[in-house]
């Protein structure tokens, strides 16, 4: 099951060795996207089933299938394909959004709100948003939607020493024809928001380096 710790509050004495050892499970538990601590979470996700973590570090899991029309409205977003990554990118925000409302509903999500630390139902932190906005990306791009990007392994900030450890799913533009290797990292960052609100992308440099929305 996965660790949350997209916030601790700390106490003297015993809360500091709590510390290091919520420190070295979250390292070896969020280092990859591709390597999810649950043997249940769909990592080949289908419109006709996806997992959808929530609760905190996917304290609970439950799955949704699309209805026929919901997954038309979605693909209708990518068509016709996007001419640059900058439009793709809108258009994965676009798509990003409309699939939190679906699950929202499907799931009791809808009532998610944006930026907190506190569990309860429907909730999530920055864990439930980044493996379930990394599983979303996986079958955008599964099905040929997302042409002018790739999923990347999710990245993780702060680990207590430059700040609060924080979690986003990543996206890489496609390399120039010719080219080796990946085109620039971007993070989707959705954990700031209210359930359905287009997630915020961003450069990935930009957003280690302490990124926050102004509030």
């Amino acid at each position: 099951m996965g660790i949350s710790i997209c916030r601790l509050v700390l106490r003297p004495g015993p809360d500091m060795k709590k510390l290091l050892v919520l420190g070295l499970l979250w390292l070896c538990t969020s280092s990859r996207a591709d390597v999810f601590v649950r043997d249940d979470i769909i990592a080949d996700p289908a419109p006709s089933q996806l997992s959808v973590c929530h609760e905190n570090g996917c304290n609970r899991l439950e799955y949704v299938s699309l209805t026929f029309e919901q997954w038309q409205e979605l693909r209708g977003l990518f068509h016709p394909l996007a001419r640059s990554p900058e439009e793709e990118r809108e258009r994965l925000r676009r798509a990003l959004a409309l699939m939190e409302k679906f699950v929202g509903a499907a799931t009791g999500t809808s009532r998610d709100k944006g930026g907190t630390f506190n569990g309860g139902e429907g909730q999530m932190d920055c864990i439930d948003e980044s493996i379930n906005t990394t599983l979303y990306l996986t079958m955008l791009q599964k099905y040929g939607l997302m042409r002018e990007h790739r999923v990347e392994d999710r990245a993780t900030r702060g680990w207590f020493l430059g700040g609060w450890p924080h979690t986003t799913a990543v996206i890489s533009e496609a390399a120039v024809l010719g080219e080796q290797g990946r085109g620039r990292l971007w993070a989707i960052d959705s954990w700031f928001l209210d359930n359905g609100e287009p997630p915020f992308i961003l450069p990935l440099e930009t957003w280690k380096a302490g990124w926050e929305p102004i509030r």
